[in-house]
Formats: C-alpha cells, sequence, structure tokens
C-alpha cells in the first residue's frame, strides 16, 4: 500500500550532551506524533523519527528552531531512509562504546550567544567582526595541522590578551579552546582598500565607510570565513549587470544574502524544509521560489535564486545596516578559482570591485559556499563545500587499502578513503585551465598533508582528456602508485550505493551531459546493474551525433539540427523549425555535410544534450552561457497539472528517442511540450526499471537535479513497488563521483 510514512535519520554534533537536548527531542516527538528514539553517543546525539514526510520536515525545521537555550549545534547530518516500524519513541541509553574520533570540523556559523554578545554595547566584543567561541566560527579554512590547536592555527599571529587568555583557559567558560579566540584589543581587523589599493580606513571605520558605498551602488570585493565575495546592492539592476559584465559571467544566476529569514521571505518563497536548510549552521545556499522582486539580472530568465543567510560576524553587521539584499558571489573571474589572499586580491579583483574590504585572519584553503536544492522531496547538495567539508562519509564496510580518488574534471571535488571513511574535499571547480588545475593539485597536497595521508593506489575517471586523469597519472607515475581509472557512470552510481549504504545489486540510472564510455563514445543516458564488483550495460538512450563534438555542449541548436536531420535528412532545409532557422543557409548545409559524413560529429547517447535540443525546438536558448542552462529554464516550465507524454520505443536494449522528438515538433500545445518531455523521461524509466526487474533503483547524474522528473520518476516507480535511492549528502552531478571512484578503488582486488 502507497504511504508517504518516511524515517529521518539525524545526527546532531556539537554541545549538544547534558543540556536538556534528548528531553527536548523527546517532547517535540511526542507532541507531534512521531515514532522513534533519541540517544546519546560518542559523536553527539543520534535520532530517528517516522511519520509522515511534511511531519518530519517539520520536525527538522523545529528540532533547530526551538532547540534548548544552552544546546550549540556545530554540524547535522540528516537522511530520509525507508521506515522500520517503530511503535513509539523513546530516550535509548547512551552509547559510551566506540572509538571517539576526532575529525576536523567544517567552518560554522556564528553561533546565537556570540550574536547577542556582537550587538550588546556593554559588551567588549560589541561590532567586533571576529567574534567567536568554542561552538562557532572558522575550523577547516584556518587549521594548518593537526591536532587543531593555536599553535598550528592561522591566528597564532595573534597573541591573546589577558582576558582572553583567562577565557581560553577557563574550563566553565563557553571559549575554553576555542582556537580562533580573540577581541578587538588582540585579534585580527579589518582594512579598506581603494581599487588601486590605496589604504582608506581600519577596524569598525572601514565597516561603516563599506555600509555607505554599498548604498551609493559599489561593488565591493568582502573577505570571508573561506575567500573573497563580490558584492552589492541585489535590488539595483544598474550595478548588479555591471557585477556580470566585469566577472564575464554573462548569465548563470547569481547568489543573495539576506539579513534573516524575514527579509528573506520578502523576496522569496522557501518551503518549510528549504527554510530548516537556510538556518542550519552549514549556512548553505538554497535554491528557492523567487517573488522576482530582485533586479532582474540576478538569476536572468529563472524562477529560482539561490538564498543564504548570513554565516560570519562581517556579514551580519554588514547586512545589519542595510535594509537591502546583497548579491554575494565568488571573488574571482568566472572558470578561475576563488580568490582567498589579501595581495591576491589587490591585484587580481581591482577591475571587478571598486573597493575591497580584507582582514589579516590568513586564510589557510579556499573554501566556497554551499549550495542545496530540494529535490523529489529531499535535500540535495548541488556543491558541497563550506559548512560540510571535510566532514567524512561513513561506509558500511571497510576498504582494503588507502585511496586518493581525483574526480571528474566538472564540479571537481576529491577524495581520501581509508577504512570506513571517506573524507570529500571542499568544491575545488572545472579543472580546465592552468589556474584551476594548479588549485586542485595544491588542496591535493594540503589535504594530504592535513591528514599524514599516504595512499596505497590513485583512482581516476577513463576520459582520456580529463585534466585530473591526465594529473592522476602523472602523480601515481611520479610516486610509484597503481593507478585505476572508472567508468564515469558507473561511479556515479557507486557513489549513490555508498552513501545510502546500500550493499546488494541496484538498477542505477545514470543521466548527465558526458562521460566516456568503454566503446569510446559519449555516454549521458545509461540504464546499469550494478554491484561494487563491477557493472553491465542494460539499457541507453539511442545514440545521435553532436554536430561540432565540444562546440554542441554549448550550442543546443547544433544537438537539435543534429535531431532534426536523423529524422527528416535533407528535408529538415524546408522545415520552420527554430534551430534550422539558427543558422544561414550555408552553415546548414555545411552542418548537414558534416552530419552525414560524420565529421567532428562523435555519437552521444546523453540525456542532458536531449534537453538541450527540447530548449532549441521550443526557440527558447539556442545557445547556452552555463552548463544546465537549458535544463533549468525547462524545469521552471513544468506543469504538474500536465499529465500525458509522448511515444517512445525500446528495442535492442536501446531507449529510441525519434517516436518522442516526431511527436513533440508536432505538438502544437507548446506550453505543454517540457511537461509532457520530462513525463516521456519519466515513463523511460518506469519501463525500464519493470524490464530490468531490480527491486532498487538508483538515480545519479547532473540530470537528476532537475526536481519534477526526479519527483515524478519517484512516483512512478514507488506505485510498482520499486525502491529508489538519492544523493542527500553528496551532490549527484560530478562534484560527487570521486565517493564512487574512492570506494570501487578501496574494495577491488588489485
Amino acid at each position: 500500500m502507497l504511504t508517504d510514512r518516511m524515517r529521518l535519520r539525524i545526527l546532531v554534533r556539537g554541545a549538544v550532551q547534558g543540556v536538556g537536548f534528548r528531553p527536548f527531542v523527546y517532547r517535540l516527538a511526542k507532541e507531534m506524533g512521531l515514532m522513534g528514539y533519541v540517544l546519546n553517543d560518542t559523536g553527539g546525539v543520534e535520532i530517528e523519527v517516522e511519520g509522515e514526510k511534511e511531519l518530519l520536515e517539520e520536525f527538522f525545521y523545529r528540532l533547530t528552531s526551538e532547540k534548548p537555550p544552552l544546546a550549540r549545534i556545530h554540524a547535522i547530518e540528516s537522511q530520509f531512509l525507508e521506515p522500520v516500524g517503530y511503535e513509539d519513541f523513546t530516550i535509548k541509553e547512551s552509547q559510551g562504546a566506540g572509538n571517539k574520533q576526532v575529525f576536523i570540523l567544517p567552518d560554522m556559523s556564528v553561533c546565537e550567544d556570540c550574536l547577542k554578545e556582537l550587538f550588546d554595547p556593554s559588551n567588549r566584543r560589541y561590532m567586533y567582526p571576529f567574534i567567536n567561541c568554542t561552538n562557532c566560527g572558522p575550523r577547516f579554512t584556518i587549521i594548518e595541522r593537526l591536532p587543531y590547536d593555536r599553535p598550528n592555527t592561522t591566528m597564532k599571529v595573534f597573541q591573546m590578551c589577558p582576558e582572553c587568555d583567562k577565557e581560553y583557559h577557563d574550563p566553565k567558560d563557553r571559549r575554553f579552546h576555542a582556537q580562533p579566540n580573540a577581541c578587538p584589543e588582540c585579534g585580527p581587523w579589518l582594512s579598506l582598500y581603494s581599487g588601486k589599493g590605496e589604504l582608506l580606513e581600519e577596524r569598525n571605520g572601514a565597516l561603516e565607510l563599506v555600509a555607505e558605498l554599498l548604498k551609493e551602488g559599489h561593488i565591493l570585493a568582502v573577505k570571508g570565513v573561506g575567500g573573497f565575495h563580490l558584492m552589492c546592492n541585489a535590488l539595483e539592476e544598474r550595478v548588479v549587470s555591471l557585477l556580470r559584465e566585469r566577472k564575464r559571467r554573462k548569465e548563470k544566476p547569481f547568489a543573495v544574502m539576506f539579513r534573516n529569514l524575514e527579509q528573506l521571505l520578502e523576496y522569496a518563497e522557501p518551503t518549510s524544509l528549504e527554510k530548516a536548510l537556510l538556518l542550519s549552521p552549514e549556512r548553505p545556499i538554497v535554491l528557492v521560489r523567487s517573488k522576482e522582486k530582485l533586479a532582474p539580472s540576478v538569476a536572468p530568465s529563472l524562477k529560482r535564486v539561490g538564498a543564504f543567510l548570513p554565516y560570519s560576524p562581517i556579514h551580519y553587521l554588514l547586512l545589519n545596516a542595510l535594509d537591502f539584499p546583497l548579491v554575494a558571489t565568488s571573488g574571482n573571474f568566472s572558470e578561475e578559482p576563488i580568490v582567498k589572499d589579501n595581495e591576491e586580491a589587490l591585484t587580481k579583483l581591482n577591475c571587478l570591485a571598486d573597493f575591497i574590504l580584507a582582514h589579516n585572519r590568513d586564510i589557510k584553503r579556499r573554501c566556497d559556499d554551499s549550495v542545496v536544492k530540494v529535490v523529489g522531496g529531499f535535500p540535495l547538495p548541488v556543491r558541497r563545500s563550506r559548512g560540510y567539508a571535510p566532514m567524512p562519509i561513513t561506509l558500511p564496510f571497510k576498504l582494503r587499502r588507502k585511496v586518493l580518488a581525483v574526480g571528474g574534471m566538472l564540479k571537481n571535488t576529491f577524495a581520501l578513503a581509508f577504512e570506513d571513511k571517506v573524507f570529500i574535499s571542499q568544491h575545488v571547480g572545472d579543472v580546465e585551465n592552468l589556474e584551476t588545475l594548479r588549485a586542485f593539485e595544491q588542496m591535493v597536497y594540503d589535504l594530504m598533508e592535513l591528514y599524514e595521508f599516504e595512499p596505497e593506489l590513485v583512482v581516476c575517471d577513463m576520459h582520456p582528456r580529463y585534466e585530473t586523469s591526465r594529473w592522476a597519472r602523472h602523480f601515481a607515475e611520479e610516486k610509484g602508485l597503481k593507478l585505476m581509472e572508472v567508468q564515469h557512470h558507473f561511479a556515479h552510481i557507486l557513489s549513490c550505493m555508498a552513501e545510502n549504504a546500500l550493499e546488494a545489486q541496484v538498477l542505477g540510472i545514470a543521466w548527465d551531459g558526458t562521460g566516456y564510455g568503454e566503446d569510446g563514445t559519449l555516454w549521458g543516458g545509461e540504464f546499469l546493474e550494478v554491484s561494487y564488483e563491477g557493472y553491465k550495460r542494460l539499457f541507453h538512450i539511442k545514440p545521435f551525433k553532436l554536430l561540432g563534438g565540444e562546440k554542441a555542449v554549448k550550442e543546443p541548436r547544433r544537438v537539435a539540427l543534429s535531431l532534426i536531420f536523423e529524422l527528416y535528412g535533407d528535408k529538415a532545409f524546408e522545415l520552420e523549425l527554430p534551430p534550422v532557422r539558427a543558422f544561414s543557409e550555408r552553415e546548414l548545409h555545411n552542418l548537414y555535410v558534416a552530419w552525414k559524413e560524420g565529421i567532428n560529429s562523435p555519437y552521444s547517447s546523453s540525456a542532458g544534450r536531449l534537453f538541450d535540443a527540447v530548449a532549441s525546438l521550443l526557440d527558447i536558448r539556442h545557445v547556452i552561457s552555463y552548463e544546465g542552462q537549458s535544463a533549468m529554464l525547462l524545469e521552471d516550465l513544468y506543469k504538474p497539472s500536465v499529465k500525458d507524454y509522448y511515444p517512445f520505443e525500446v528495442s535492442n536494449l536501446q531507449i529510441d528517442w525519434r517516436p518522442t522528438f516526431e511527436a513533440l515538433i508536432k505538438d502544437r500545445d507548446k506550453e505543454g511540450i517540457p511537461s509532457r518531455f520530462i513525463n516521456t523521461l519519466a515513463h523511460v524509466c518506469a519501463h525500464v526499471a519493470k524490464e530490468a526487474g531490480m527491486e532498487r533503483v538508483c538515480l545519479s547524474g547532473g540530470v537528476f537535479q532537475n526536481d519534477p522528473l526526479v519527483s515524478k520518476i519517484k512516483e512512478l516507480l514507488e506505485a510498482e513497488g520499486f525502491k529508489v535511492f538519492l544523493h542527500q549528502k553528496v551532490p549527484t552531478n560530478d562534484g560527487g563521483i570521486c565517493l564512487g571512484q574512492a570506494v570501487y578503488g578501496g574494495l577491488k582486488e588489485v
């Protein structure tokens, strides 16, 4: 029988023992009619609750917003799972057994106690931009080596004053052994520079001047926890457009920082789960429905905005002095690493920002903001970085060896794996140029040095042209290590299996833009039978030609034209279709010859490219300015009221897209096309799942960042008794494949 009943497992780390946290959880669960348990263990508090999914989401929100006054949450790890049938809610006996493991904690948002002091005129840390305590503040971005003691952090250059030193050594004080502990007398301070590098103001005077400059419509580079942000008024179209022009970021959406949840609600409509994510200690950017009151250039043509709340004292002080939200995007040129050092900012950001607000607490390692999106009713990391990295993923088994897994090329993260832990790096980015390759290499060596990690095996993607794979081959050869290459989509599904603690065989549906296949073609619409030992390619989308190869990735019109040539041959020239009109007569002729002769037209089975083709056929987008743009625009056009779908055929283990696109091209209801197309893909998944006959189905790959697609697939498959597993801990895009690589390398006989 179908039910919305689920189990929510939550691990809470921080000062949550001995502060009435378990009784609070017990009362909350009882009040809400939820079943399960709460217990103290060696890592914090473990909670499992079962009930209707909407109630679980409300429970998660209230857990963070109504916690006991003395409870201090450092980190929360949550996961929706299948119910096990709890009949009551109980407080279990504390678990004292087991090894107490010390992990490097992520950087945490400023706590409520510090916030009260920050805005208390009678407090000695009033308006101090670096206020922190044991329960909050920077960790990962300031530690230089283990153990985590002040001399091993970038704070070592600041000698504590007598009052700070007394707090630091008092076991009863909440700043007891708070390594970044400081105050205006002895700690770091702010410095404001002009774009020409002239020092204009320091300390609180700098902060006051920055607020005035933002009110006047200037663009500021502001040094935060893991690097610099570029900030400006999110309501003023002129300045947001200027930032786009300077940053060379044509349309890719900007994130917006709001003063508090109340201000955010003026401009966006988050769900209860999205509110809980926004308020969580990790403070990620959360993709929420926009009310379209922000400057149009914040997120051109999109119905969602990347919203987040302040997480450092500097942000709180800035936003508190303003009556408008701020664009807060990475301080860099597009496709380059985020800037983290003052000197680098003065030389690289001076052409992007009018003024630069720096400080003299060094950032040891750059760390971008994390991004989360609710997909299929579950929180999905789109980018796992600040607030989450470098907390490990715990496996349901132990690995045979220590593994360095270098990940993919786009949205890169890499992993260090040993025993039953996989430590995934912060977001690196797209490793497509020398700057990002250098940053990637620096981050690999840095994390290995931090954990004193010596790999026994190096694992990479099998794509011959990935810069990360080239680096891995050179590194393995230089160190005398074995190298293992893992197929891209296999790694995607292994990643989903590992984070969901699945050990049995699964049907893996791996859909993305591009991944190198074992037959030398470009895969991306795959149905795989997967276990930790290996995989078998069961079904795939019928391959089509990518006109111009890499050019087709940036030009959806080329993908659409290739499909039109396949359907209509040279009669395509006579058709009044947007992709045909997007080229001149000469271009059409040359492209047809290239298609027919297979000149620079590799075969692809990519589901992601089919989204591009639909966007072009609907005259929505013929050339894209960032990856996934077509799919995001189509997702916004989805209508749940549209239930029908286009025909498709499955033969010779291939999903034939031709009947789908013939019907789509003839469809006169243009507004319904995006919905029917997405519904069709979901029905394809349901059809193949029945053919494959495996109960457990894992979805992975960038295409599954699409909420209506994932929701429809879950609806169809669960109605047929299948169990669908999604990503909730690592990105479903290429930012998560290093987990799958690490697991395979750690288990496989070599």
